[in-house]
């Protein structure tokens, strides 16, 4: 449907639900269509733009609410174009229709036809006819009777309900505002269905152009009566809603009669089977997607478990690495110190070897000092006895004789000779004593 328009003249409006801003405006529009010229000169055109303004000049005091082109040819050229009021429509048509065009730079005449717009809206000899040829129909029976309109095109915030904080239309909303007409017996909003896309296969979410989200709508009347005054009061009118600080805008909507039995029984009954049916594949498609879930995180799980165990099983290669290389630093150190310490031993025992040589050496040196002294004093004593001996009373006064006899000084030069003779620190061992 066609973007809501802002609306300055609100006089024509009805009221259809006053609580939600809601009235209904007649449609005024018109179809004006420009007819060309044959192109005799090759390269030349037409401006459509330049034409649009022609035809806003030949409107002298009104302004076009909306004027734009529907259709363009090579023969001619069709605009839409909209008023603010259904009294003006007869004004711009006395201007324009039968009117002519002369382009700058053209020498014919452009013809101007303009007609009110006919609107496509069912009449009641239309559904009438209908619903008397349709073998299918059963006039007794709710849906299949004249009494459900389908709504195409109405603004998902203007049915919203007040305070809610949602943009999304509501049943309710729409019960309030339809049942101006009638005691309402079912109403269906298929966009509110999260399964009717699945059942239809079509695609109710739409966006209108401008950006308004839109929706579609059955509403079924208890009687006959609401439906007709329904149909005729939606015939030729858009829908306008003002909001508290005054201002109002309306867009077009699509009204006919439904001749789909949408809200009968069987429909309404079939379309639960559906649901149930789509229902519990959602609910199979839910378990399938909670059993691939569960199953794709055991997966995830034992793969970091596995990816733990992968982790322990190289720190413990890492540590036992670690380990290896530790013991084999400390095995070396171990050996080192060994080595070094069996090197300050082997140092310290030869150290105390070549001490204790020196200290056998020393007391080796002292013993044939002790037994050189014993020998000298002993022969020293010896040779005083003999010298004792060797005095007699006649020898006083004499010249002293020597009593040694040459064998036994002899005897004693052996004896000292065969004496270690020893110096040390340059003392003789005799000294020393």
């Amino acid at each position: 449907m066609a973007a809501a328009t802002i609306v300055h003249d609100t006089s024509e409006a009805v009221e259809l639900c006053a609580s939600y801003g809601l009235y209904l405006k007649p449609i005024t529009k018109m179809t004006i269509s420009v007819a060309l010229p044959q192109l005799k000169q090759p390269g030349k055109s037409i401006s459509n733009w330049e034409v649009m303004e022609r035809l806003k000049g030949m409107v002298h005091t009104h302004q076009f609410s909306t004027l734009r082109i529907s259709k363009s040819t090579m023969d001619f050229i069709r605009f839409e174009g909209e008023v603010e009021n259904k009294s003006l429509v007869k004004s711009f048509l006395a201007c324009l229709d039968g009117k002519t065009i002369k382009l700058s730079g053209f020498s014919d005449i452009l013809k101007v036809r303009a007609a009110e717009y006919k609107i496509d809206f069912p009449t009641r000899h239309d559904w009438d006819s209908f619903f008397r040829d349709a073998k299918d129909m059963n006039e007794t029976l709710p849906g299949e009777r004249p009494d459900t309109m389908h709504l195409e095109g109405l603004p998902c915030k203007w049915f919203a309900l007040k305070d809610s904080g949602s943009e999304k239309p509501s049943e309710e909303a729409l019960i309030k505002v339809f049942s101006k007409f009638g005691e309402i017996r079912n109403v269906d909003i298929p966009m509110l269905d999260p399964y009717r896309e699945e059942m239809t296969g079509r695609n109710f979410h739409t966006f209108s152009f401008g950006g308004h989200l839109n929706f579609e709508a059955y509403v079924q009347y208890e009687e006959y009566a609401g439906f007709i005054k329904a149909m005729n009061a939606l015939r030729g009118m858009k829908l306008m809603y003002k909001g508290e600080d005054g201002k109002a805008v309306a867009c077009n909507i699509k009204v006919s009669f439904d001749s789909t039995k949408h809200l009968s029984d069987a429909s309404i009954k079939k379309r639960q089977l559906e649901r149930q049916k789509l229902q519990e594949l959602e609910k199979q498609r839910e378990e399938q997607k909670r059993k691939e879930k569960e199953a794709e995180e055991r997966q995830k799980e034992e793969e970091r478990k596995q990816k733990e165990l992968e982790e322990l099983e190289r720190e413990k290669k890492r540590e036992e690495k670690l380990r290896k290389r530790e013991q084999k630093q400390k095995d070396r150190e171990i050996r080192r110190n060994k080595k070094r310490l069996e090197k300050l031993q082997a140092e310290e025992q030869k150290k105390l070897q070549e001490k204790i040589k020196l200290e056998e050496r020393k007391l080796l040196l002292a013993q044939r000092n002790l037994q050189s002294i014993r020998l000298i004093a002993e022969l020293l004593s010896r040779a005083k006895v003999k010298i004792t001996r060797g005095r007699t009373p006649t020898s006083r006064g004499r010249k002293r004789k020597s009593s040694w006899t040459a064998e036994e000084r002899k005897g004693i030069a052996r004896e000292i000779a065969q004496q270690p003779y020893e110096q040390e620190n340059g003392n003789n061992s005799c000294e020393e004593v």
